[in-house]
Formats: structure tokens, C-alpha cells, sequence
């Protein structure tokens, strides 16, 4: 066959595994880009990279080296008030499974804190790939800064009818100007149960997200310096490089231009 000796007996070299110094020196890496990665996400951060290594292993150095992030219980304000006269919707999605984009979008209010007051942020999701779609900042809890939300998600994304908009039972989201402008866009209306925070946990999930990974590593004195730093963590850090274990260790726009893709 014309073919050398030596090709007939080649085998291919197993790839060596990194060592400690080398893996951490890359833990480290990731960590400063994202101090709130726990050790599954640095994992998978790694493995997109084409280093196959066991979380354990991760777990091992990580821990060894202080580099496990601790959660702190945070002061918190409650944003909802659902003692209002108007009109409340049951909720759809409780048992649905969402298996498109543009089906489920999830809506929620938080407070963030600067020098000697609070300001309110407004965001609203895509339940598929958990992007988010719509947000706005105010110093007022209004039915306002929940359509300025809603106002740009539409812009965004301007959904068939159909898509279902979930929430808490908030006077914000039961408004009638809020109603209105739904129903003018062929939404179906959703809302939690009271006293529920499950019903409504991709939104809150989104919250703590935020809180941890750059609200409570930051200082603000004004509205906006918030504006400043949380609407760039939204779009080019949230939106575009965090991991989600929930879209299998992807960010939400790889997911959706891999949803898009694969609906060809």
C-alpha cells in the first residue's frame, strides 16, 4: 500500500491532564470575570474551553484556595402590593411546559440601593431562554416603570398573539393601563398565587442573579450610577456570556441562536 511502517503502528497520544497550578491559574481567570460562579459553572466554563475535567476536582481547589463564594441574607424591601381593586388573573403557567421562545414572557419588580434612598428596576424575561427582553429604572414603584418595561420588550421583540405574560399580583401589573396595553397586543394574562414566590421563579431567580453578581459587589450613589453599571451587566454579561444551568450551561443568546437554528 505505499504506506510507511511507522503510520501503521501510529496511536494517537492521550491529551495530558493539567496540573493543579495550571487548572487553578484558569479557576482564577474565571473568577474574576464572574466572582459568583459556584464551581458547577466554573466546570462547565472550563469544559467550553475543551479542558474535560471532573467538578469534583474543581470543587477540591476551589475550596483549598477560598475561592467558593458565600451568600449573605441581604436587607430586603418588598415590592409588591397586591391589595388594589383591580381585576386578578389565575395563573397559566403553573403547570405548562414552555418549549418556545416567545410563549412565556415573566415579569418582576426590585429595589436597589444607593447613597440615601432606593431606586426601582423593571425586568421582563423570556421564560425559553431566560434573556432579558425589557427593563427600566425609576426612583418611584409605579405602574410607569413596569410599562416602560413592557415598552421595550415589545419593541424588542414584538410577539404573536397568544404569548403569555406572567407576574405577581402587583397594582403595577393589575393597572388598567398595564391590562390595556396586553390585551392590545394579544396577550394572555397571568399572575401568581398570593403569597407565592414559586409561581413566579424564573423572575426571582433573574433578581438574585443580579443582586449577587453586581449589585452587592458595587456602591451607588445615584440613579445613574445603577444605570451605569446594571443595564451593561443586563446586555453584555446576564444576556450574552453567563452560563445558565437551565439552558445546559449556555447564555441566553447562544441559546436563542441555537433554538433559531435548530427550528430551521
Amino acid at each position: 500500500m505505499k504506506m510507511p511502517r511507522s503510520t501503521f503502528y501510529y496511536k494517537k497520544r492521550k491529551a495530558q491532564k493539567p496540573t493543579d497550578e495550571e487548572l487553578l491559574a484558569l479557576i482564577r481567570k474565571i473568577a474574576l470575570d464572574f466572582p459568583r460562579y459556584g464551581y458547577r459553572r466554573v466546570t462547565a466554563a472550563l469544559r467550553r474551553e475543551g479542558i474535560l475535567v471532573n467538578r469534583k476536582r474543581i470543587h477540591r481547589l476551589m475550596r483549598e484556595n477560598r475561592l467558593l463564594c458565600r451568600q449573605k441574607r441581604r436587607f430586603r424591601v418588598y415590592t409588591t402590593d397586591s391589595n388594589h381593586p383591580y381585576p386578578i388573573y389565575p395563573n397559566l403557567i403553573e403547570t405548562l411546559v414552555i418549549v418556545r421562545l416567545n410563549q412565556v414572557w415573566v415579569a418582576d419588580l426590585t429595589y436597589i440601593r444607593i447613597a440615601r434612598s432606593f431606586v426601582y428596576l423593571a425586568v421582563i424575561l423570556d421564560a425559553c431562554s431566560r434573556k432579558a427582553i425589557g427593563y427600566a429604572l425609576s426612583e418611584r414603584i409605579d405602574k410607569e416603570l413596569a410599562l416602560a418595561a413592557l415598552k421595550m420588550a415589545l419593541e424588542n421583540r414584538r410577539p404573536p398573539a397568544g404569548c403569555i405574560h406572567h407576574s405577581d399580583r402587583g397594582v403595577q401589573y393589575a393597572s388598567h393601563e398595564y391590562v390595556d396595553l396586553l390585551k392590545e397586543h394579544g396577550f394572555q394574562i397571568s399572575m401568581s398565587r398570593k403569597g407565592n414566590p414559586y409561581d413566579n421563579a424564573m423572575a426571582e431567580s433573574f433578581m438574585k442573579t443580579l443582586k449577587y453578581e453586581e449589585v452587592y459587589l458595587s456602591e451607588y450613589d445615584t440613579i445613574q450610577d445603577v444605570a451605569d453599571n446594571v443595564f451593561p451587566f443586563i446586555e453584555d454579561v446576564y444576556n450574552q456570556k453567563r452560563l445558565h444551568s437551565s439552558l445546559g450551561y449556555m447564555p441566553p443568546m447562544e441559546f436563542e441562536t441555537s433554538f433559531k437554528k435548530k427550528a430551521l
